[in-house]
């Protein structure tokens, strides 16, 4: 049998070796087992290894190709899906206490569209509990460890599908993002991660945290692997009244593209107090790199982005709080063994069973939402979304793209941050603003600190216009290679 390395792959790559048969889908789906079985256990980020069955998927997969039927997208690719999006017959935790022993009994439009792809599912990664922190270490299952330094963390919230990909326990993973938890653990841990514009992606089988903020999307080791993830998870749902009609363009026919005559816009207001001083390098080298290829830097200005991470942390803790409602001990999750009444069950299954950051979301969402304060904080939080909106349609006037850091630091120490929940809540300060306007986001590896540690370039396109940041970030890519 043929000794396999992930990392010596991308998916064009793992193709070309199916069809040369000098690697079969069963080798590529044992040679991510074994490097779960290797590293999870120092890592932590799968809370689950669906061995079986993924062996039985990458069989059937050598059976069509042994048959000479075509390759689909992701035929025989071994990916992670994150803990918070349903996969029918297996445990649906989302890191919490209250969801410990649930089964979902449906799969995700999203995560349904990469089997149907041909892509074979090796395990549920590792998050903060409810998708709810920035550095996967609110998991109640113990944090996630950086691939590349295990005293750091991986960022998150999807710290565990980022740091998997980084490892080499798959070649692509599933994540979700309400404020940056698909791109801030992308920058951390090196990889490309991309956050698609709201409605891109059917949210059926998602388990809620934020409904008009959360988006699924691919983690990839390149853009070109993300650009296939998407163009595969992307398009309208039946299920979910809030996914688009748009139509999907074709991103890997498009990805190829000359920037000469493009107009980079650089976010003044991110290159300010706060950020590191290896990002902003690492951040300018790459503008550089763009000027090169042909581009103009244009100095926009989203005026409002200092407004981002209070009116954040309000929409999206309201928006919590009517969700997690549903957690109550009666239908499913965790029940309080102890409660004999029905307030006690209420009350008890809650307090036992979420942990202390969804606590803390959950009342700060029910104060906003209470009477006498809706209109002081929730409402107004609405309104500044309105201009955070407008912001970037003034900007996307001026460039085809926008550039910033996709975070302030590389990655930082476990337990650095945690006994200080408004430093934590600031890793977001360039990625949340994103999720207000509804607008594509994605990070992508430009550099690396001091320390070594991985650097990532934020590029914001307009709503629906994918394929143009993933054009910017092929092009940065292929610069580079």
């Amino acid at each position: 049998m043929n000794v396999v390395n992930l990392l010596d792959f991308d998916i064009d790559r793992l193709h070309a070796a199916f069809q040369a048969r000098t690697c079969s889908a069963t080798e590529a789906c044992q040679a991510a087992l074994e490097t779960i079985a290797q590293r999870n256990p120092d890592l932590n980020a799968l809370l689950s290894v669906l061995s079986d069955r993924a062996l039985q998927q990458a069989a059937e997969v050598d059976a069509r190709l042994a048959a000479g039927e075509p390759l689909r997208p992701l035929e025989g690719v071994p990916i992670v899906v994150k803990d918070n999006q349903c996969l029918a017959g297996t445990r649906t935790t989302c890191a919490s206490n209250i969801l410990a022993n649930y089964t979902a009994t449906y799969t995700a439009t999203a995560v349904a569209r990469l089997e149907a792809a041909g892509a074979v599912i090796v395990g549920k990664a590792n998050l903060d509990e409810f998708a709810m922190g920035s550095s996967n270490e609110n998991s109640a299952f113990g944090p996630v460890r950086h691939p590349l330094d295990a005293t750091r963390v991986p960022g998150g919230s999807s710290g565990g599908s980022a740091a998997a990909v980084a490892a080499g326990m798959c070649l692509a993973a599933t994540g979700s993002d309400t404020g940056g938890s698909i791109r801030q653990p992308a920058s951390f841990c090196g990889i490309v991660g991309v956050k698609p514009t709201y409605g891109r992606v059917s949210r059926y089988g998602l388990v809620a945290f934020g409904s008009s903020l959360d988006q699924i999307g691919p983690m990839t080791r390149t853009v070109r692997d993300a650009a296939r993830m998407l163009g595969v998870m992307a398009g309208y749902d039946v299920h979910d009244a809030t996914s688009s009609l748009h139509p999907v363009p074709d991103y890997l026919a498009e990805l190829e593209a000359d920037l000469r005559g493009w107009r980079v816009g650089v976010v003044q207001e991110a290159f300010g107090a706060g950020l590191d001083a290896d990002v902003e390098a690492a951040v300018r080298e790459a503008l550089k790199t763009y000027e090169s290829l042909g581009a103009t830097l244009v100095e926009v200005s989203l005026p409002h982005l200092g407004y981002a991470i209070a009116d954040y942390y309000i929409i999206a803790t309201a928006e919590a709080s009517a969700n997690l409602a549903r957690f109550d001990g009666v239908r499913y999750g965790y029940r309080a063994p102890e409660a004999t009444t029905v307030h006690d069950m209420y009350a008890l299954s809650r307090e036992q069973g979420f942990g202390p950051e969804v606590k803390r979301r959950i009342l700060l969402g029910t104060y906003a939402l209470s009477s006498g304060y809706y209109d002081a904080y929730y409402l107004k939080a609405q309104k500044v979304r309105t201009l955070l909106r407008r912001d970037f349609e003034r900007a996307f006037e001026q460039c085809e793209v926008l550039m910033m850091p996709t975070a302030p630091t590389p990655a930082f120490r476990l337990g650095e941050k945690t006994d200080d929940p408004l430093q934590m809540y600031l890793s977001d300060i360039y990625t949340v603003t994103l999720n207000l306007a509804g607008v594509p986001g994605m990070s992508l590896p430009c550099g690396t600190s001091r320390e070594g540690l991985p650097i990532g370039l934020q590029i914001v396109a307009p709503a629906f216009e994918e394929t143009r940041m993933f054009q910017a970030g092929r092009a940065l890519e292929r610069a580079r290679a």
